[in-house]
């Protein structure tokens, strides 16, 4: 507590107009700063992380939010004076904040680029926001962060896990040898199988990608990041 007032008293005396320290515009970016990082901290450590216990997400969710919201300030109020260049800045900026979305080595979750789209948006709402009262932000907020628990609760399944699996038994694609499938599926690597997605065929090497579902056991419940992934990545190796 007194750490907290000494940090207030300091805050306070750089903010004073006598000083010239510190403008009101960034008092209130700040304000606007702390409804951002609490509204990312419920999303990504209450909403995402639970289920998918990806801390590398967890770290590019956080720091990306934080990033977006500074640089879409500066680059709206810094450069004010700039008048019709600001615009165009603004929406250079935005086209190059959403273009990190295909900016990545790895394929990326449909899950994991809904919540970094949701990030991205709501950041550069808070940064903008200055219009409007803390009210008004929070209801809009609030009202993305509710939306986002009920598509968790009722709409993602979080016991489904895939799989791509390499087949070398062709023959037993064929509708009629489905159960003979999915018993030489679950003889061979153990897991409780809810459904076979048939995809390309090689008939050269008498093989055949399969997509499997499968609920996981209850100690093997935390995602994988390798789990449809024929080959594992060097730099992976690192993470393993």
């Amino acid at each position: 507590m007194n750490n907290m007032n000494l940090f207030l008293s300091v805050f306070s005396f750089l903010a004073d107009d006598s000083l010239d320290l510190i403008s009101p515009a960034f008092v209130a970016m700040f304000v606007r700063l702390i409804v951002n990082i609490i509204v990312l901290g419920v999303l990504v450590h209450f909403l995402y992380y639970p289920k998918s216990k990806r801390r590398d997400f967890y770290f590019t969710f956080m720091l990306v939010g934080i990033a977006i919201f500074f640089l879409i300030f500066f680059m709206m109020f810094v450069l004010e004076d700039l008048k019709g260049k600001t615009s165009i800045g603004i929406g250079i900026g935005l086209f190059g904040i959403f273009s990190i979305m295909r900016y990545r080595t790895d394929t990326m979750p449909v899950r994991e680029m809904t919540y970094l789209f949701m990030i991205i948006c709501l950041s550069v709402i808070n940064a903008l926001s200055v219009v409007v009262s803390i009210a008004e932000l929070a209801i809009v907020n609030i009202s993305v962060i509710l939306a986002t628990w009920y598509c968790e609760q009722y709409f993602f399944q979080d016991n489904i896990r895939q799989k791509l699996i390499k087949y070398d038994r062709v023959e037993l694609i064929k509708p009629e040898n489905r159960e003979k499938l999915e018993a030489d599926l679950l003889q061979r690597t153990g897991l409780n199988i809810t459904k076979i997605e048939v995809g390309g065929i090689d008939f050269l090497k008498d093989t055949v990608v399969l997509r499997v579902s499968y609920i996981p056991q209850e100690e093997h419940t935390v995602n994988n990041s390798v789990d449809s992934q024929f080959v594992i990545k060097k730099e992976q190796w690192k993470e393993m």
